[in-house]
């Protein structure tokens, strides 16, 4: 009985040996290769919250970290920088609306250092399927709103939902959703208008 167990150990333990090495063997080779479709897809993000035709620069790796209140959270968010003959003129930043109906909605907006939105896309919730998960593109054309509005100012009235007096529509039976959304885009587009003039002051992703 005690051989029988001993063998069966003997054989588990090289089995699962013989498992961890084949997973390490095939993270090796692949992960360079995840890594790079990870930097394809994120360039097509950022590709469509600031268009390349406005920038001449690496946009993806001038990165910076941004850490302030009025993008939902006191933790470092990455701001990508767009240069146009080495003048910064728009960046996609993120930013989180903490005010979700079912918890924080992660953000990436674009916009030039005056208020003008590029472009918005959601890069993560937890929202009621049906509901609030129309700020999705896959569901809806609605995040496409933002793209070529202006805020003119943080008093600027139409940056609300209609309900609220604004411009933006709400979803039928969830205003929570969109509201926290344009709240936060409002928020975050305000603050990139200061941007320039802390860039010196910013630390680089890579600092970090």
């Amino acid at each position: 009985m005690l051989e029988t167990m001993r063998r069966h150990g003997i054989t588990l333990a090289i089995f699962a040996a013989c498992t961890t090495g084949l997973t390490a063997i095939v993270y090796s080779l692949t992960k360079d290769r995840i890594a790079e479709q990870a930097a394809l897809q994120h360039k097509v993000l950022l590709d469509q919250v600031v268009p390349p035709a406005l920038y001449d620069n690496d946009l993806q790796n001038e990165c910076y970290l941004v850490t302030n209140n009025a993008l939902g959270n006191e933790l470092p968010h990455r701001l990508y920088l767009a240069r146009k003959k080495d003048v910064p003129v728009a960046a996609a930043l993120e930013s989180t609306a903490p005010d979700g109906y079912s918890g924080a909605i992660q953000l990436l907006v674009g916009a030039d250092f005056s208020g003008s939105i590029l472009g918005v896309r959601v890069t993560e919730h937890h929202e009621t399927p049906g509901l609030g998960d129309k700020i999705e593109t896959r569901i809806s054309h609605w995040i496409y709103a933002f793209s070529g509005k202006k805020i003119m100012s943080k008093d600027d009235h139409n940056w609300a939902v209609k309900k609220d007096g604004g411009e933006f529509d709400q979803f039928t039976g969830a205003t929570i959703t969109p509201r926290a959304v344009v709240s936060a885009v409002k928020r975050t587009a305000l603050y990139l208008e200061t941007v320039p003039t802390q860039l010196s002051s910013l630390p680089t992703c890579e600092e970090k």
